[in-house]
């Protein structure tokens, strides 16, 4: 499955993703295969970071 390109959309499905599925951003990536440097690049362009402490983008 593709990921959205609308960032919001992404934002929705990466941190579902993070809530039901994988314990880290690198789990997920891997799991996906998504460029984590990326990922986090398209999400802080929308005003999104990776909060660990949470696993979630906020």
């Amino acid at each position: 499955m593709a990921v959205p390109k609308d960032p919001i959309m992404l934002l929705s499905y990466i941190n579902t993703q993070l809530r039901d599925s994988y314990p880290s951003l690198d789990e997920l990536c891997r799991a996906l295969d998504l460029d984590k440097p990326d990922l986090e690049s398209k999400l802080s362009k929308a005003g999104y970071g990776y909060d660990p402490s949470v696993n979630q983008f906020r």
